[in-house]
């Protein structure tokens, strides 16, 4: 009994010298990790991680339910598709084929209105506020210079980063996208309470303008500048621009770093379902048209999906780039394998949403499952790629 007490006295005094050893040097926000992540059984963030953090509410408005087609769910999923739904853990599979629900599937527990975390599929959103933030005249064009409305961003190279740069993911700052190492900025990111802190100290390293690397922290750093631009928190501005005027059924939730800074994790982490994540593929396909109103300008899309670099075919402004035979897609993306996947010359949108992405660790190139979603739903269609 003696050997006990003096056991957990012991791991009680270590745990409280590493406690303080946390906060001494900065890496406190670990505990959260601890907390959230590893003490769940998981080694990065997971699908309905939303849950241990705070969010704010995106409310829906007058909702607009997809129709469903006149063959609504008569095709059944291929041999291929069944066993990769199975195997990477997919909890939603959704066809919509001439803006009408043409098949939809659901597992693990969920269904059509069941929340999950978008992850960086919330960067084509905030792209999207971008372009809204441009059209109501907040910021004057994709090259206003981010030093405009963040002035820690005002001395040498950084002078030049504009928020096109932020939006096409090059703005030449020494981000490091890591997704597993405890100690890399996009982890500190994910859990610290004080998220703009983290963005201000980053430094401008490289000519921005001139290369795209993936970097989640120009999404978070975008972010920073269309709230400033509009006066408005985002998730508001998202709220008031696409979530009700595009008509999603469900209320939404989006993270933020704390209650007390209040600020979105831009670069990620929406919850919501499969057909309200594809009311923004539907709004790039129709031009930025909705109903007959023009929600966003179809310049700016067009400029979206297109790639900004000779060099990085796969990505243009906030949206990823994808040739499959002889169609041309493209898509919002997230970690874990969240797809919103459009052609608009078929008038075919594809989302999947999940718990992983099988193999591989690609962050800034394709996984091999995103194909096979295409190209299984095509079989499912009848249709030739």
């Amino acid at each position: 009994m003696k050997f006990l007490k003096n056991l957990l006295k012991w791991t009680a005094i270590l745990c409280g010298i590493l406690v303080i050893a946390l906060y001494a040097t900065d890496t406190d926000y670990l505990i959260k990790a601890f907390r959230t992540i590893y003490l769940n059984g998981h080694t990065t963030a997971y699908l309905n991680d939303y849950k241990e953090f705070d969010n704010k509410v995106i409310d829906q408005g007058l909702p607009q339910p997809w129709p469903n087609h006149k063959d609504y769910n008569t095709a059944k999923a291929t041999e291929l598709l069944s066993t990769i739904h199975k195997e990477n853990g997919s909890v939603a599979y959704v066809i919509i084929k001439n803006d009408s629900i043409w098949f939809e599937d659901y597992f693990d527990g969920f269904h059509s209105n069941s929340q999950s975390n978008s992850f960086s599929m919330a960067k084509s959103y905030v792209s999207a506020m971008l372009g809204k933030a441009i059209m109501d005249g907040y910021i004057k064009s994709l090259d206003q210079t981010v030093c405009d409305f963040v002035p820690e961003f005002c001395d040498g190279l950084a002078a030049k980063m504009t928020v096109g740069d932020l939006s096409s993911m090059s703005s030449g700052t020494n981000w490091d996208e890591a997704y597993y190492s405890p100690f890399s900025i996009t982890t500190r990111a994910y859990f610290d309470d004080n998220l703009e802190k983290v963005i201000t100290g980053l430094k401008v390293v490289d000519e921005p303008g001139k290369a795209y690397k993936y970097a989640s922290g120009d999404t978070q750093l975008l972010a920073m500048v269309i709230e400033r631009a509009t006066n408005k928190k985002l998730y508001d501005y998202l709220t008031e621009s696409f979530w009700q005027p595009l008509g999603c059924e469900n209320q939404a939730l989006w993270q933020v770093d704390s209650e007390d800074h209040n600020l979105v994790k831009a670069y990620c982490c929406i919850a919501s379902n499969a057909k309200d994540f594809a009311r923004m593929g539907k709004l790039y396909k129709d031009h930025g048209k909705w109903n007959g109103q023009q929600v966003l300008d179809s310049a700016f899309i067009a400029k979206s999906i297109t790639p900004r670099f000779a060099a990085s075919p796969e990505y243009g402004y906030g949206w990823w780039l994808k040739d499959v035979g002889d169609k041309h897609f493209f898509m919002m993306r997230g970690h874990l394998g969240q797809y919103v996947i459009v052609e608009p010359n078929d008038n075919i949108i594809i989302v999947r949403l999940g718990h992983s992405k099988g193999d591989g660790s690609a962050v800034a190139t394709f996984t091999d499952d995103i194909s096979i979603y295409i190209e299984e739903a095509y079989n499912m269609l009848g249709y030739d790629l």
